[in-house]
């Protein structure tokens, strides 16, 4: 706000203005001035308009003073007697008099906004929108890793949970720099460790009889192991940042191996519509051998020998995309995606999408919203209000279907794209904006320092399944039905493409 040298007395009113444009209209603030205590002088076209601290010499002088300042009064009056000697005499005085009314107006519209806030422009973002309060919080917490979004993707056991919410909090309060809050990592380390304690038995309960010495052994490692939660707790009291990340990361890898065996299958049933289609009821692991297609190398992030072909390490989660994951693992294991070649945008690296569409399922659109426990069909989430899916894209390596060519309602029978997140293609909350619009089913976990060297043209040699073949459930094809006249005959053109039909 600046003040403007006044001509004349008569616009002085006009020289200083108390409301502005990031005021709201509401707010109305008035300010008078007792004229026993202030002396006004008004002075020439150049100087500034004058409130000096003084008492004034006599009630008689008052009135004159006052209709100096505020009524019609020509210039050449009396005030125009004492312009140079006012002028060199309280220049100083008005200075100060200008940064303590400043000050003083500060303090008032603090005091106001304390009390009753006011949505001034560009000030509070509690006042943006839905959207952007979610898209541009910093505070957003989802999973920055692929290790981390198929942790907290694991439905297990309660008090597992709990242990690995509390551990999981460590890994957030890691980044924050200079000082790090060990005494607050110190009492999450006592919290998961007492329920591991307490909780031992529900814990081995929850394990399959036939996986529960397996677990029994990898609980004893998380309590007092090499990077168990007793040794975590000692880098902390130790204030050793370092030594604490790596036994973060061992006690919430061991957690994760509990977690799996604690789930050996989907914890909800499938709708029954899709009962035919072919499902994942766990993890499994698809590796990708990638060559480049004008015969170079790739370079290993770390350094070392340029390589020919570089491999890829994806993890398919089953828990959360059923469908998706058994279409995506069915088209692994029918060679679909050998001798593919590969195609990149700015966000992405997208599969072929020339591959014959009678090859794969059409699946719909599958997502998992976060808290809820089955998947959504059919159906984005709604960033605006909130929702949050279990499986981000938000994550650099994430995998995905992109969607059919008929409807967005529907993933694509075989196309599937790498997600390159780029921080600067997101909001602060570090979320991308087609967040919730796809079906994310896996993350890259070996060869993310691969990704950002594969150009268009690249092939895929081959694709296969390490891990995970006995979660693989494909649907049986009733024998007495294997046209695509008989299918229309009992089921809808759209179930038709459930076994390979693509119309």
């Amino acid at each position: 706000m600046t003040m403007r040298p006044a001509k004349t007395c008569n616009n002085l009113a006009m020289a200083a203005p108390l409301s502005s444009s990031l005021m709201s209209p509401k707010v109305s603030i008035n300010v008078s001035i007792n004229s026993s205590v202030f002396r006004r002088y008004c002075v020439s076209t150049r100087s500034l308009i004058l409130l000096n601290k003084t008492p004034a010499r006599s009630p008689q002088a008052q009135p004159k003073l006052i209709s100096c300042i505020f009524s019609k009064i020509d210039n050449s009056t009396e005030c125009s007697d004492h312009k140079k000697t006012i002028t060199k005499l309280y220049m100083p005085v008005l200075e100060r008099g200008i940064m303590r009314l400043g000050a003083t107006i500060s303090v008032i519209l603090v005091v106001i906004q304390l009390v009753s806030p006011v949505p001034l422009s560009r000030w509070d973002p509690s006042f943006l929108p839905p959207a952007k309060a979610v898209l541009y919080s910093p505070d957003t917490k989802v999973p920055r890793t692929g290790e981390l979004a198929l942790r907290k993707a694991i439905p297990a056991n309660t008090n597992m949970k709990s242990i690995q919410n509390s551990l999981e909090e460590l890994s957030y309060l890691l980044r924050i720099p200079q000082r790090k809050p060990f005494g607050t990592m110190e009492s999450n380390v006592k919290k998961a460790l007492k329920i591991a304690v307490d909780e031992k038995e529900s814990i081995l309960s929850s394990i399959p009889s036939d996986q529960r010495e397996k677990g029994l052994e990898i609980y004893a490692s998380l309590i007092d192991g090499k990077g168990g939660l007793q040794t975590l707790l000692g880098y902390i009291k130790e204030k050793d940042p370092d030594r604490v990340s790596v036994a973060l990361a061992s006690s919430l890898d061991s957690i994760a191996q509990i977690e799996l065996l604690q789930a050996p299958g989907l914890s909800f049933l499938l709708p029954a519509q899709y009962s035919n289609y072919p499902r994942l009821t766990g993890r499994a692991i698809v590796e990708f051998v990638v060559e480049k297609g004008d015969g170079s190398s790739f370079t290993p992030q770390a350094g070392g020998i340029p390589i020919k072909s570089a491999k890829i390490q994806v993890v398919l989660d089953g828990y959360s995309a059923p469908l998706t994951t058994g279409n995506f693992a069915k088209l692994v294991v029918d060679g679909a995606y050998n001798g593919m070649t590969l195609k990149c945008t700015d966000q992405a690296i997208l599969s072929d999408n020339g591959i014959n569409k009678s090859i794969g399922y059409s699946v719909p659109l599958e997502i998992m919203p976060s808290g809820q426990f089955e998947p959504l069909y059919k159906t984005t989430l709604s960033i605006q209000d909130g929702e949050l899916p279990v499986l981000p894209l938000s994550v650099y390596g994430a995998v995905a279907m992109a969607h059919d060519d008929a409807s967005e309602e529907y993933s694509s029978p075989n196309q599937f794209f790498f997600y390159l997140y780029d921080k600067s293609y997101s909001g602060l909350g570090g979320l991308s904006f087609d967040e919730g619009q796809f079906s994310v089913f896996g993350y890259t976990t070996i060869g993310r320092d691969i990704l950002p060297q594969i150009k268009t043209g690249d092939v895929v040699r081959s694709a296969k399944l390490l891990e995970g073949q006995d979660n693989l459930v494909l649907p049986v094809i009733s024998s007495s039905c294997k046209t695509l006249a008989c299918l229309i005959g009992k089921e809808s053109k759209q179930e038709a493409k459930v076994f390979g039909f693509y119309i």
